[in-house]
């Protein structure tokens, strides 16, 4: 099979003609909204450019920008299967459609996975078995093993700046091998960078590896979906293709698949798949130069006739020149605006600083700096949301790599807080360069009432032994506005100048039915209401006071009554004088 596949990328630019011309018929029968131009090159109505996230080669993609297969889909629809003279389904749209078992699993199940997880991003399988295709052929046909991990490892090239992006090492050659440049890897290609934050467990095995097919096609649409990208709206789908692969080229390739994996797909056995064979990094052979026709030497009329004049004797070819020697000494190749980033500077950041559930106000602003302190442009800056917190930049995710603008500045995504208290840092790295980062630390605090009220006045009465026939409800306000899911607690407290837990009197029941006299883990709801449970008496009577004290100060005191039932004398009936005889 290795054998077979290497022939096929061989034969890779004989083909390019052949390439195009698939491309503007396909775009006619079967990509809507794709159009091509007179040189047989797609392009799409479609806005190209939404949110692309990165401007250049980087880990800004998914694949760092590495190459691609360029394979387009055959131009019959896979249902019905096109069939021959004799009616024999016809071998290349059949065996296209088709995508090897597991391989299949793992975008279905990744599919469902998002319906759970991120219900409005509406992820179709097909982008993924699209995505799939075009970076590696479905896993080179399928060859995975019953958990979904290739048999061996799939590699892109070196990101080494030699006609890719120049990615130096980010995983000490821990997925790729190499500890000197990045390579994309997987049947997904993501690189080792991308993969340390987008990288999923799919398969439940207790890792993420990026050569499993489940966990590769789980971390592609969760990668795909991030910034509440919606696969059903066309121009957020396609910013978040290119988001993967930076190409319009790359884009076009793969909306073709998704197309035709819609109109009918089926599974075959794994390692059966068929292996695309073109690449995106192949150059464009020149047609060979067309041969001038010889003069054809006129034939002897026989004996006695003219003779054929004898064939010119074929010039020596010319030998050709040895290559020109460079000048000794290699010249100082010009660094690139990565390289030439000495420090990072926090552009107005202030306090950073949310209650809980809400959004920080301030966004983390830094500029990349020269050592003269000039602004860099067209620089990766990684920001990675560190520590225990369940805090997320907007679209869910915890790492944010953006390019630097023209001022050499980027803006993280706002910070959205989670439920979780505390502080928590944001780091902030530049891509590819190993220097100092900058950290910034937020803080998230509990939600907050300032008001509490009963949303009653029934007075709360009981007899001894009894139950009250009211429970206890309240309303929390912030600012006048309802505070909800803050925190409260509700005690029983000796006096008002005593808050302590009164040991008599009214009380709560706890899950065995035991009294306890205070509760600690409430919380009022979204409208900031909070009903406490039923309160009953012991043999105590008197006034007693139940004090409920809410995250941010407030504090409502309610008087509670235990008294012995009143009991009614009945009227003595008066005497009726007796009858005296006369």
């Amino acid at each position: 099979m290795a054998a077979q596949f290497g022939r096929r990328l061989r034969k890779g630019a004989a083909t390019t003609a052949v390439a195009a011309v698939a491309v503007a018929a396909l775009s006619a029968s079967q990509a809507p909204g794709v159009t091509v131009d007179d040189h047989g090159r797609q392009s799409t109505g479609a806005d190209l450019g939404l949110g692309t996230g990165d401007t250049g080669g980087g880990d800004g993609t998914a694949t760092g920008n590495s190459r691609y297969f360029t394979d387009l889909p055959p131009l019959q629809s896979p249902n019905p299967a096109p069939t021959t003279g004799s009616g024999t389904p016809a071998a290349t749209g059949s065996a296209e459609a088709g995508i090897p078992a597991t391989v299949l699993a793992a975008y279905k199940q990744a599919e469902a996975s998002l319906r759970e997880s991120k219900p409005t991003c509406n992820m179709p399988w097909q982008l993924l078995a699209a995505i799939g295709k075009v970076e590696s052929g479905q896993a080179r046909g399928g060859r995975v093993d019953a958990n979904g991990t290739t048999f061996s490892p799939i590699l892109g090239p070196v990101l080494n700046g030699n006609g890719f992006a120049s990615i130096k090492d980010t995983d000490h050659g821990a997925f790729d091998g190499d500890s000197t440049y990045d390579r994309a890897v997987g049947p997904m290609q993501f690189i080792p960078s991308t993969w340390a934050w987008a990288g999923r467990d799919g398969n439940g095995d207790g890792k993420k590896d990026p050569n499993n097919i489940f966990d590769a096609a789980l971390a592609a649409g969760h990668y795909l979906c991030r910034f509440d990208h919606d696969m059903a709206v066309q121009a957020q789908m396609n910013a978040a293709i290119l988001s993967y692969n930076n190409s319009t080229a790359y884009l076009n390739t793969v909306l073709s698949w998704l197309e035709y994996y819609r109109k009918g797909t089926h599974e075959v056995p794994d390692g059966t798949g068929t292996l695309p064979s073109h690449h995106s990094d192949e150059p464009t052979s020149p047609s060979p130069s067309p041969t001038p026709p010889q003069p054809t030497p006129p034939s002897s009329p026989g004996p006695g006739g003219p003779k054929s004049p004898s064939p010119k004797p074929t010039p020596p070819a010319t030998p050709t020149p040895p290559p020109t020697q460079p000048p000794s000494g290699t010249p100082t190749p010009t660094p690139t605006p990565t390289e030439t980033v000495d420090h990072l500077t926090n552009v107005g950041s202030g306090k950073l600083t949310a209650t809980a559930g809400d959004t920080f106000a301030q966004k983390i602003a830094v500029r990349t700096d020269d050592k003269a302190g000039k602004a860099v442009a067209k620089v990766r800056v990684r920001f990675s949301i560190v520590g225990d917190t369940d805090a997320t930049f907007t679209g869910g995710e915890s790492v944010a790599t953006l390019v630097t603008d023209k001022t050499g500045t980027a803006t993280a995504p706002a910070l959205v807080a989670g439920e979780k208290t505390g502080d928590f840092t944001v780091r902030v790295t530049v891509v590819g360069r190993v220097m100092a980062g900058l950290d910034y630390t937020a803080s998230v605090t509990e939600r907050r009432a300032d008001t509490l009220a009963r949303t009653g006045d029934t007075a709360l009465t009981c007899v001894p032994g009894g139950e009250f026939a009211d429970q206890v409800e309240l309303k929390a306000t912030y600012k006048g506005a309802a505070a909800g899911k803050v925190a409260a607690t509700a005690t029983l407290v000796k006096s008002a100048d005593d808050t302590g837990e009164n040991d008599k009197g009214p009380y709560f029941k706890d899950a065995d039915g035991k009294p306890v006299r205070t509760l600690a883990a409430l919380t009022t709801d979204a409208d900031g209401l909070l009903k406490l449970p039923k309160l009953y008496a012991d043999d105590t009577t008197g006034t007693f006071l139940l004090r409920v004290t809410t995250a941010g100060g407030a504090t409502l005191t309610v008087e509670l009554t235990v008294a012995a039932a009143e009991t009614t004398t009945p009227a003595t009936p008066s005497a009726t004088p007796s009858a005296t005889a006369s």
